[in-house]
C-alpha cells in the first residue's frame, strides 16, 4: 500500500500522471490570467491618476498663469503700489492654496531665469537653471512623473497674449513672460494603489483556492472514464471478464477502447487457433501411432504368420513412422518459423539460378503423374535472401502444385521483378481451391480435401511454413483459385532484405 501512494506521489511530482497535468494546466489557466489582471488594473490605475492630476493641476495653472500675465505679477513684482500689492496677495493665496490643496510647490520664474516666487518661501531671488524651464521658455512643456520619490514635476508657461505677435505678422519671442515650475505629491495616489492591491491581492488568493478547489474537482472527474478503462483492462486480465469493453464518455476512450478490444478479439482468436492447433497435433501424431499399434497388435494375434505377412506389415509400419516424422520435422521448422528473433542467414542470390535448381529436383516428381513444369524467366532477378527459407517457399509451392494437379496437367513458374521487389508466381491445372476455403489454407493443418491429402501424404502445414517464410523476408503472399479449374499462388519479396525496419 506503501509502495503504491509512493508510486502514486512520484508520478504526480514528475506530471507523470495525467490527473496531475490537468491539474497543472487549469492551475496555469486560472492563475496567470489573474495575476495578470491584477498587474494590469494596478498599473492603469496609476497611469490613469497621474495623467488625470496632472491635467487638473495644469488646468489650474494656466488660470494663474493669465491672472499673474493680467496683474503684471512679474514684472511689478518689486512694486510698492497698493494696487499691485493687493493684487500680488491674491495672487499668491491661489498660489499657497494651489500648493496646499496638491502638497506640492509651485515655483515663478522670470525671463531671467530668477525666481520671484517659491510657495516653500526658500530659493525666492536664486537663479534656477534648469533643463525643463528652458525648453519651456522655448515652448516646449514638459511633465515629469517619479514613482520612486512620489512626485510629478511639470512646467507652465506664462504666456502674455497681448504680444503674441509683432508687427511684421512673425512671432514674438517674448510671448512667454515667466515659467511656473510645479511639483505635486502622488502620496494620495500611492495610498489608493496600497488599498487596490491590498484588495486585489485578496480577491487573487480567494481566486486561487476556488481555481484550486474546481482544479482537483475537474481533474478527478475528467480522469474517471480512463479510470473505468483501467478497471475493465484488469478485469479482463484477472481472468472476469473477456466481454467487449465500452466506455464512451470521450473519442479518446472510444479509440482506446475500441484497440483495446480488437486486440482482445485478436487474443480470443490466437488463443482458439491454440487450443485448434494443440487439438489438430494430438490428432494428427495419434493416427500413425494408432495405426502401428493395430499392425502390431494383429501381428501378435497370428502365432504362425507368415514371412510374406510380417514384411507387409512392417512395411505399413515403416509408411506411418516415416509419416510421424515427416509431421514432427514440419512441427519443428514450423516452431522454428514463429521465432521473432530467428536470424536470416542473408546472402545476395541469383533467383534464377534457385529455381532452375528447385525445379530439376521436382521434375522427376512431375513426370510420375506426367505433370508438365515450365519455367520462365522474364529477366535476370538477384535478391538478398535466406536461401534456405527462399528453397522451403518455391518447394512447397511447386511441389503442391504437382501433387494436386490432374494427370496429364501443367505447372507454370514465373519469375519477374522490379525496382522493388521480384515476383515468383506458380499456376497449375489442379483441382483448385473452393472459395470458401481459401481463407483458412494457411491455417495449420487445415486440409481442403483431407482424403486426397492422406493419399498423397500431405500434413497441412506446409502452407503455413511457406507463409512464415515469406512474412520473414517482409513479403507477401497471395492466391486465387477457381475450383476444378487450377490455382496460382504470387509470392513478392524485396530485392532489399529490410530487416526490423518498420
Amino acid at each position: 500500500m506503501i509502495s503504491k501512494i509512493k508510486e502514486r506521489m512520484l508520478h504526480i511530482l514528475t506530471l507523470r500522471s495525467l490527473r496531475a497535468r490537468i491539474f497543472v494546466l487549469m492551475l496555469v489557466i486560472g492563475i496567470v490570467p489573474s495575476v495578470l489582471m491584477r498587474h494590469g488594473i494596478v498599473n492603469n490605475y496609476e497611469e490613469r491618476a497621474v495623467e488625470q492630476r496632472t491635467t487638473a493641476v495644469q488646468n489650474q495653472l494656466m488660470i494663474i498663469a493669465n491672472h499673474l500675465i493680467s496683474n503684471n505679477y512679474i514684472t511689478n513684482y518689486r512694486s510698492q503700489e497698493q494696487t499691485f500689492i493687493n493684487s500680488r496677495e491674491v495672487i499668491n493665496a491661489e498660489l499657497d492654496m494651489l500648493s496646499s490643496l496638491y502638497e506640492g510647490r509651485v515655483m515663478i520664474i522670470d525671463s531671467n531665469l530668477k525666481i520671484v516666487k517659491d510657495t516653500y518661501g526658500i530659493s525666492e531671488g536664486k537663479i534656477m537653471i534648469s533643463e525643463e524651464v528652458i525648453k519651456c521658455f522655448r515652448g516646449d512643456n514638459t511633465s515629469h512623473y517619479d514613482p520612486e520619490h512620489g512626485y510629478i514635476e511639470m512646467t507652465t508657461p506664462i504666456m502674455d497674449t497681448t504680444s503674441t505677435t509683432s508687427g511684421d505678422g512673425n512671432s514674438d519671442a517674448n510671448a512667454v513672460r515667466g515659467v511656473m515650475l510645479t511639483s505635486i505629491s502622488t502620496d494620495s495616489i500611492v495610498t489608493t494603489m496600497e488599498i487596490l492591491y491590498r484588495n486585489s491581492i485578496i480577491l487573487e488568493v480567494l481566486m486561487i483556492l476556488a481555481i484550486v478547489v474546481l482544479a482537483m474537482i475537474l481533474s478527478n472527474i475528467l480522469i474517471k472514464p480512463f479510470n473505468r478503462v483501467t478497471e475493465a483492462f484488469m478485469n479482463v486480465k484477472a481472468g472476469y471478464s473477456d466481454e467487449k469493453i465500452s466506455v464512451p464518455d470521450y473519442v479518446e476512450t472510444v479509440h482506446i477502447v475500441d484497440a483495446f478490444n480488437q486486440v482482445l478479439k485478436r487474443m480470443k482468436v490466437l488463443d482458439d487457433s491454440r487450443q485448434e492447433f494443440v487439438a489438430n497435433v494430438s490428432h494428427e501424431l495419434k493416427t500413425p501411432m494408432t495405426s502401428i499399434k493395430v499392425l502390431a497388435d494383429s501381428l501378435l494375434m497370428q502365432e504362425n504368420a507368415p514371412a510374406e505377412l510380417y514384411r507387409e506389415f512392417m512395411e505399413d509400419i515403416v509408411s506411418e513412422i516415416d509419416r510421424e516424422n515427416q509431421i514432427i520435422t514440419d512441427l519443428l521448422a514450423l516452431v522454428k518459423m514463429d521465432k521473432k528473433v530467428q536470424d536470416l542467414n542473408i546472402v545476395a542470390l541469383n533467383i534464377n539460378d534457385l529455381t532452375e535448381l528447385i525445379l530439376k529436383r521436382l521434375r522427376p516428381i512431375a513426370r510420375k503423374k506426367d505433370v508438365e513444369v515450365v519455367f520462365e524467366s522474364v529477366r535476370p532477378v538477384v535478391a538478398e535472401v535466406d536461401e534456405v527459407k527462399m528453397t522451403l517457399i518455391m518447394t512447397n509451392l511447386v511441389e503442391n502444385a504437382i501433387k494436386y494437379n490432374k494427370e496429364h496437367g501443367w505447372v507454370k513458374v514465373v519469375l519477374d521483378a522490379d525496382h522493388q521487389y521480384f515476383m515468383f508466381s506458380v499456376s497449375d491445372s489442379g483441382l483448385g481451391i473452393p472459395e470458401e476455403s481459401i481463407a483458412h489454407i494457411y491455417e495449420r493443418f487445415y486440409r481442403v480435401d483431407k482424403s486426397h491429402s492422406r493419399e498423397i501424404g500431405g500434413t497441412g502445414l506446409g502452407l503455413a511454413i511457406t507463409k512464415s517464410a515469406v512474412l520473414m523476408h517482409r513479403g507477401s503472399i497471395t492466391v486465387t483459385s477457381t475450383e476444378g479449374e487450377g490455382t496460382s499462388f504470387l509470392v513478392k519479396i524485396p530485392l532489399t532484405y529490410m530487416g526490423n525496419k518498420s
